[in-house]
């Protein structure tokens, strides 16, 4: 007979790790319970344990090794678990209380295992009896198997009950507003329980900008084009594609005193996983646990699963996904676009059916953010093309391949063109600039107007009502920057004496040329339609002012 017949099944670790956890915080004990329920322990001395300290929780006294050897001794029992050092043994055993509820779900899956190799040991000793009935064995096989899932089910920690929940939990605690991962509260990059896909051609930028995230995840820096990130406690980053060629790209933003916090609070697992996450659904989960993080970063997704466009593949992804956010861990994966619209026209918005695979990946994310652009070109843009609140961007953004770090282009900042505009901005003023569209849509208009409200709002910019009605067909309303937000715009320099600066000579167009970051010729085209498309705004209403 195998060694592992030889005896039923059990895992003494696990039932030394949850003792030894109860011991250290009495807390985990309320955790563990509903989850071990009657009989879970394999050896009597750790049920006679267990039943001490339920003893002294319901009393609400301490859970120590010292209180649980004097309430062992009060019941006669200290000599038969091993003494006294026996309990000291069992919480300096404990990997700590983190991992309690884990351990009791593998002490109390060995122990249904346990209950059911009994039960089939009955059924085959029955049947071997003389005169057995079939019948009635089988009978008695269905009672206890319908005992067993009642059981299962009332211990609370059965599957069709774990992760039940009441209604007003559900909408106090679940549905609870929580500080963004990355963002504002009324613009957020990435949310809470929420995964977020960074999808981008190869060489603009995806890997550049999510390490960027990851950093500041990990404490090395606060906010990410410009917006704050919130830490975690550990990010596990899945190195799945040219582990070799990521190191390289995240080492631009690294120092030496960065060292402790990497060698802390950053996991890198190089190469392939041990299987593609929609054949092992809880395998996310598991690494994540295993690594003690609370972030998974997924490079990249192509890696991760066994086929892009198969939609149940695609389903099964979601699903590992989705186990692993309900267990508390936050997901960012890497994605790519379709070949076939890599070489889109910079200026055309992009959908979510530019993402490469089935529609059931981008369906279960939480935001979706789009890079377009040219390989290699440090001028891209970001496209938010699923959210979980307010729309961020588009964003005119700058990679600096050298540092490895990305900046919002601040020419296209709508604080930055409405103060580089004295005489104010009309809603459709600022989306022209915006989309480099001399007629912008209803939503960019709407988008446009968001943004000139929250500046008003924030103290930086005045609201001149406009005029409705009349043969002129009335005036719109203008947006003026104020004058304190003016002079901190146009003159970002840090207090204390003025430092010497040469004398401004403008450089000549070739020098100028030169100077500059290379750019697209559709970036240049767009660029000079939007200077002439507002300049032709602004003139047309100073014809309609003037009374001449």
């Amino acid at each position: 007979m195998p060694a592992s017949m030889s005896q039923p099944p059990h895992d003494t670790d696990a039932e030394c790790a949850v003792l030894g956890a109860c011991m250290h915080d009495s807390a985990a004990i309320d955790e563990v319970r509903p989850v071990l329920g009657d009989d879970a322990f394999y050896r009597p001395a750790h049920e006679t344990i267990w039943r001490a300290l339920l003893s002294l929780h319901s009393e609400r006294r301490p859970t120590d090794p010292i209180a649980v050897n004097d309430r062992l001794g009060e019941l006669d029992a200290l000599q038969r678990v091993g003494g006294p050092d026996y309990a000291h043994h069992l919480a300096g055993a404990s990997p700590g209380i983190s991992g309690a509820v884990y351990h009791a779900e593998i002490v109390r899956r060995k122990a249904d295992l346990r209950r059911l190799s009994a039960s089939g040991l009955r059924t085959l000793q029955r049947a071997q009896e003389p005169g057995a009935d079939p019948d009635a064995i089988r009978g008695e096989v269905e009672s206890e198997m319908r005992a067993e899932r009642e059981r299962a089910l009332a211990s609370g920690r059965g599957r069709l009950s774990q992760f039940l929940t009441n209604g007003w939990h559900f909408v106090t605690e679940t549905g609870a507003e929580t500080e963004p991962l990355w963002g504002t509260p009324d613009k957020v990059a990435w949310g809470s329980g929420e995964s977020l896909m960074i999808v981008g051609a190869p060489g603009v930028g995806k890997t550049t900008l999510a390490h960027q995230v990851v950093l500041a995840r990990i404490g090395l820096r606060e906010t990410v084009l410009g917006m704050p990130v919130a830490p975690s406690k550990r990010v596990l980053y899945l190195a799945m594609d040219r582990p070799k060629q990521i190191a390289k790209a995240m080492a631009r933003g690294i120092e030496a005193p960065d060292e402790r916090l990497l060698r802390e609070r950053l996991a890198v697992w190089q190469g392939p996983l041990p299987a593609t996450l929609d054949k092992e659904p809880d395998l996310l989960a598991d690494l994540a646990a295993a690594h003690q993080a609370d972030t998974i970063v997924i490079d990249s997704l192509k890696d991760a699963i066994s086929t892009l466009v198969d939609d149940a593949l695609a389903v099964a992804f979601n699903n590992a996904r989705q186990r692993a956010i309900r267990n508390g861990v936050e997901i960012m994966e890497l994605h790519h676009q379709r070949k076939a619209t890599a070489d889109a026209p910079r200026g055309q918005r992009p959908t979510l059916d530019r993402v490469y695979g089935s529609t059931w990946l981008t369906s279960g994310a939480g935001s979706v953010l789009f890079l377009s652009g040219d390989s290699g070109d440090p001028a891209v843009t970001l496209h938010h093309l699923k959210m979980c609140t307010g729309e961020i961007g588009p964003l005119q953004l700058l990679h600096d391949h050298t540092r490895g770090t990305t900046t919002v282009d601040p020419a296209l900042d709508p604080s930055a063109l409405l103060a580089a505009h004295p005489g104010g901005l009309t809603t459709r003023d600022l989306a022209t600039l915006l989309t480099g569209e001399t007629t912008p849509s209803r939503g960019a208009v709407e988008k446009a107007r968001r943004e000139l409200e929250r500046l008003v709002k924030a103290g930086k910019a005045t609201k001149a009502e406009g005029v409705a009605g009349g043969s002129g067909g009335g005036q719109q309303a203008r947006y003026y920057t104020t004058v304190r937000h003016m002079s901190v715009v146009s003159c970002p320099r840090p207090a204390g004496p003025k430092p010497f600066t040469r004398p401004y000579t403008r450089p000549s167009r070739r020098h100028a040329l030169h100077a500059r970051p290379k750019r697209s010729r559709a970036r240049q085209n767009r660029r000079s339609n939007v200077h002439a498309t507002v300049h032709g705004v602004h003139a047309t209403e100073r014809s309609r002012a003037s009374p001449l």
